[in-house]
């Protein structure tokens, strides 16, 4: 058997994690290096996967650098991780936005020691489901992120912090709840837990208890309050707003990516007659979370508020993506994730900065900040120009692909009508995101905010990484399209198509 490359990136967080829970004594400034080394290697590792991987036409629909141990044998459960082109982009990302958090915590004062523990316990739940191609233990992993984010958010959050933070947990195990008795039926109605053999299998598994449309609608529905969709989407902007700046860059950047992610690898690839049948509805559930994001977003006087509701927006187009269910639409929604993943968090981590250095988050109170952090605000302006889709961004890559894939979709009647309402999404974006821009950093300069400090070279590096990552998939997205693309060509097979 070669190197566990994914059990070691996936672990490593954790280890990191108990090494600075329990050995006794650590002083802060050693509990963040031990957390910025083990946070760093699994991001090493991942960039050199992503470079070995087989993009070769012989690597279609291969699962790469697998490893599969029997862990519950009585149940035909197994140990099996692997990645192919949807998982391991998702993979790069979590390690990549793991790593910079970690760099965002670096002035966190408040029981430093819990706060990073937290951090790391996160990150390996998050990789763990995206590596997973057991249910079961994809399940383990779905459910284990609740916790660290409930502290996260309950401990270290501001405001309605408390609230926020359980509103997230009652959301989350009701959508777990609906996924585990989805994963249970189809254990029952199959035998299997393997994701491989479930999706080759198809329908054909499914005879006995139970049909195949409430099982889909049931792990649909844990994957829709996690992306989220409207109207199962009130967490999210409370969550964010109470969060702090690292827990919010990780739950856009790659938290709710699970939801898009589970929705591809189980829901279209298991039950792909079902996702046909109602893809229909599923596709106007996106259009009306893409417009509806918008237009409330255009309501926000909070900034983070702001930046929340137009994550709800964003993924509706993987939404739409996803249930267009044409090759294109789906590398498009996985691209999405991606690019969102991105810009989202560095937004975050702009508002963050904005929040930290100017004491102030309420956007009728801010202004002209321009003249007093002007890198903060030019690397502001370009996260939120790549929201709304500039060229050269990841953005204006990830939704071009989506709706040129949507459009020309044969498999969703009327999906052209619903492609052209989406896209005014886009220019509501536009309107909010300038609008923010021009509320926080331009406009006449307000004394209280002369003393306001610029960024110091620690948020400068984890700025320029952000913005070196979206330009270089905003200028050259095939270094991803090549590789999702053949995690996307099975699921067309699949599809029929």
């Amino acid at each position: 058997m070669s190197f566990p490359y994914l059990t070691t990136i996936i672990f490593l967080p954790v280890a990191g994690a108990i090494l600075i829970a329990f050995v006794p004594g650590l002083q802060d400034r050693v509990i963040r290096r031990i957390a910025a080394i083990f946070t760093f290697v699994p991001l090493a590792l991942s960039i050199f996967l992503f470079a070995i991987f087989d993009k070769s036409a012989g690597a279609v629909g291969v699962f790469q650098f697998e490893e599969m141990v029997s862990w519950i044998p009585a149940i035909n459960a197994h140990y099996h991780l692997g990645v192919d082109g949807l998982s391991l982009p998702l993979v790069v990302l979590m390690t990549f936005l793991g790593f910079l958090v970690v760099l965002i915590s670096w002035k966190i004062n408040l029981r430093v020691r819990e706060y990073f523990a937290w951090l790391l316990l996160l990150e390996t739940s998050i990789l763990g489901v995206f590596c997973s191609l057991d249910l079961l233990l994809f399940f383990v992993f779905w459910e284990i992120e609740v916790i660290p984010m409930y502290f996260l958010i309950s401990i270290w959050g501001s405001g309605r912090k408390e609230y926020s933070a359980i509103k997230y947990v009652v959301y989350t195990l009701f959508g777990s709840a609906m996924m585990l008795a989805g994963i249970l039926s189809l254990y029952f109605t199959t035998g299997s837990l393997s994701m491989v053999e479930l999706a080759q299998g198809g329908l054909a598994m499914i005879q006995s208890i139970m049909p195949a449309t409430p099982i889909f609608f049931l792990l649909l529905i844990g994957f829709a309050v996690k992306l989220p969709v409207v109207p199962l989407h009130t967490w999210l902007p409370d969550a964010h707003t109470d969060a702090p700046t690292a827990g919010s860059v990780v739950l856009a950047g790659a938290l709710i990516k699970m939801g898009g992610y589970g929705m591809i690898r189980v829901c279209v690839s298991i039950f792909p007659q079902v996702a046909h049948q109602y893809a229909p509805l599923l596709v106007a559930f996106a259009v009306i979370s893409v417009l509806y994001g918008a237009a409330v977003t255009l309501r926000q006087t909070d900034l983070k508020r702001l930046i929340a509701y137009s994550s709800i927006s964003h993924m509706g187009y993987v939404l739409l993506g996803v249930f267009a269910l044409s090759q294109v639409s789906l590398t498009g929604a996985a691209l999405q994730m991606f690019s969102h993943g991105l810009i989202t968090g560095l937004l975050f981590a702009m508002a963050g900065l904005v929040m930290h250095n100017a004491e102030e988050r309420d956007l009728r109170q801010l202004g002209g900040l321009a003249r007093q952090m002007p890198i903060i605000a030019v690397v502001f302006s370009i996260a939120g120009l790549g929201s709304l889709g500039l060229p050269t961004t990841s953005g204006f890559a990830a939704e071009f692909i989506t709706f040129v894939g949507c459009f020309s979709s044969t498999a969703v009647a009327g999906i052209r009508v619903y492609t052209i309402l989406a896209v005014f999404g886009i220019v509501i974006t536009a309107g909010y995101i300038l609008w923010m821009l021009q509320r926080v950093f331009f406009g006449p300069v307000l004394e209280k905010f002369n003393r306001v400090k610029d960024a110091d070279n620690l948020e400068k590096g984890y700025m320029f990484a952000f913005v070196a990552v979206i330009m270089l998939v905003g200028i050259y997205p095939a270094i991803l399209t090549d590789v999702i693309k053949l995690g996307i060509l099975p699921i067309m097979g699949l599809l029929g198509g």
